[in-house]
């Protein structure tokens, strides 16, 4: 959601989301399975998509691309960073 605080400017508001609820949780255990199966480094990878959402830091091998592309990147920072901060 976009508010617009006036004179141009505007504020996103994301509401609060529980990874296990949509699967995210469930998704990024097996892309991260996936990566590691293949010689990558998962994190690093994992990473890299989140941040530039270019699917090619995800490897194809057992559906980990499509999968991964069915989470909601802004979501998904949204609760990482609320659990990295232990806040709700």
């Amino acid at each position: 959601m976009i508010m617009d605080k006036g004179k141009g400017q505007t504020t996103q508001v994301f509401s609060k989301v529980d990874m296990n609820d949509d699967g995210t949780r469930a998704i990024l255990l097996e892309v991260y399975r996936a990566l590691s199966e293949k010689g990558y480094d998962p994190i690093n990878q994992i990473v890299g998509y989140i941040l530039s959402e270019d699917p090619t830091y995800i490897t194809n091998y057992n559906g980990a691309r499509g999968l991964i592309r069915k989470i909601d990147r802004d979501k998904l920072l949204n609760t990482l960073v609320k659990n990295y901060l232990g806040v709700d």
